[in-house]
């Protein structure tokens, strides 16, 4: 079975398990952010392009986990019912050479000399401009294509099960960086259902943890008292 996108039919939740939905709108606004610092950045300026390209490490880190931890858990699964994932098999081997080339040209930047340190700057910007059109068009691949087919098989619990063991293979500090990118991307209702998820499920110690290291951080005040006022002042 082939897969392929069409950008014309986006298929309906319909109430289904949204696998892949919170997780891309985080990494999403992070390349959206990310992509227009790189393209304003003065390369002159060590300290800003320090923070920057750190901010850009973290990024393809998680992007890398990401593809891994849909390799492992979504794609096998598909898999043990004949379900072809070669297309995003493909689209995955070539996001992990990309990293690497995104990670050469970060250090090209760091290791340029004053007088080519622009030129450096410019070719990361154009790489990296085109690793997120690239990654847009694939998670919109997944998002259309592939999770229906992951509802024609799995149940919704069987989905929340792939999802827990892909949490559960990741420390802790992995876990909240995730978080941490995922919390701001989503709308309320989508907060309040994760975070009371969390609130309902998670031992006292754990969560008091994941709200001052993740939620908190990652929300503005507005948004975190919303947040709470949603979740009956319980967070």
């Amino acid at each position: 079975m082939t897969v392929h996108a069409d950008l014309a039919q986006i298929p309906a939740l319909n109430g289904r398990y949204d696998l892949y939905g919170l997780v891309h709108k985080g990494l999403r606004r992070m390349q959206c952010h990310v992509l227009p610092r790189l393209g304003a950045n003065d390369f002159a300026d060590a300290d800003t392009t320090g923070k920057l390209l750190a901010d850009m490490k973290r990024l393809l880190s998680m992007a890398a986990a990401h593809v891994e931890h849909e390799d492992s858990e979504i794609h096998v699964a598909l898999q043990r019912y004949s379900v072809s994932t070669d297309l995003v098999d493909t689209q995955h081997d070539d996001h992990r050479a990309t990293f690497k080339l995104l990670e050469e040209k970060i250090a090209a930047v760091e290791d340029a000399q004053p007088s080519g340190r622009a030129e450096a700057g410019r070719a990361l910007y154009l790489a990296f401009a085109a690793y997120v059109a690239d990654d847009f068009a694939h998670m919109h691949e997944e998002e259309t294509v592939i999770a229906p087919i992951l509802w024609t098989h799995f149940s919704d619990a069987e989905l929340h099960q792939m999802e827990m063991r892909i949490i559960a293979s990741m420390p802790p500090e992995e876990n909240m960086a995730f978080m941490r990118v995922m919390l701001p991307a989503m709308n309320p209702s989508e907060r309040k259902a994760l975070v009371g998820g969390m609130l309902q499920t998670m031992p006292p110690e754990v969560f008091h943890a994941a709200l001052e290291f993740a939620i908190r951080p990652s929300l503005t005040a507005q948004e975190f008292a919303s947040l709470r006022a949603d979740l009956g002042h319980a967070a």
